[in-house]
């Protein structure tokens, strides 16, 4: 069992929806990267998921995308990523995710690609531009170095579709919320919670789902896992912040760790 599904395991037993921190690596600077985690960390996020930084972020909204302009402007490389990815997990000992698009994945070749990210703990890629159609030697990898596969399933996705993606799928399916880009929202759609109960009929006891998209306020985070999800993903939430502090890195981290508190604190069943 991997350690994703260890930690999804251990919070169904306590009652509990697992929080998923998303943050891109290397903004607001490189060397911040780990210290913002052990804050996300202590405010009770229980799986750190690292973005990283892409010139056409294609699937992220304006906040994801400025943040990447940043980490590039600092030099942030997928390698450095990877690095990171592992001090975060020997400091803080939580499940680490990385999401990339397929371009830096191609361009280091995928069998290296997992062999760093294994060398350095990574548990969990999600890729959100790579179909299952042509995730074979992807998918080959990533089982020979023990890294779960996590695909996306969204509104879009037929039923029949949607079997072919969890039997590809490992570690949790990242569940989209709404259509459109990633980005902070006021409320979510009553088509979210639909979504919630039309995935879970073909993924209780195979897979948990994590809903991401959106995901911003603790009242949201409530709502979904009352619906039956098993985590919640928060993303621009967390970038805000970071972009609103960047000059005060303690103010940073504090207000980072007061808003994980307050979402991890409605995953509380």
């Amino acid at each position: 069992m991997s350690n994703i599904a260890k930690i999804f395991r251990k919070l169904r037993a306590q009652d509990e929806g697992a929080l998923i921190g998303y943050v891109t690596a290397g903004d607001p600077e490189p060397r911040l990267t780990a210290k913002i985690a052990e804050a996300l960390v202590k405010g009770g996020v229980d799986i750190i998921e690292l973005g990283v930084p892409f010139s056409d972020p294609i699937a992220d909204g304006p906040t994801i995308q400025a943040a990447s302009v940043r980490a590039l402007q600092w030099g942030t490389t997928p390698k450095m990523v990877l690095g990171t990815a592992g001090e975060i997990k020997r400091k803080e000992g939580v499940p680490v995710v990385i999401l990339t698009y397929f371009n830096p994945v191609f361009r280091m070749g995928v069998e290296k690609f997992f062999r760093l990210a294994k060398s350095f703990g990574v548990d969990g890629v999600v890729v959100p531009d790579l179909p299952i159609e042509e995730a074979e030697a992807y998918r080959e990898a990533a089982e020979r170095y023990e890294v779960d596969t996590i695909f996306l399933a969204a509104l879009s996705t037929s039923n029949e579709r949607l079997g072919k993606i969890l039997a590809c799928t490992s570690g949790f399916l990242y569940v989209i919320s709404r259509f459109g880009v990633t980005g902070a929202r006021e409320t979510l759609d009553k088509s979210t919670f639909q979504l919630v109960k039309r995935v879970m009929a073909f993924t209780t006891g195979k897979v948990p789902i994590a809903v991401g998209f959106g995901v911003s306020k603790p009242e949201h985070a409530k709502s979904i896992i009352e619906t039956g999800a098993d985590g919640v993903i928060v993303g621009s939430a967390f970038i805000n912040i970071i972009q609103k502090h960047h000059n005060d890195v303690g103010k940073m981290l504090e207000e980072l760790e007061i808003a994980a508190r307050k979402l991890k604190n409605a995953t509380k069943r």
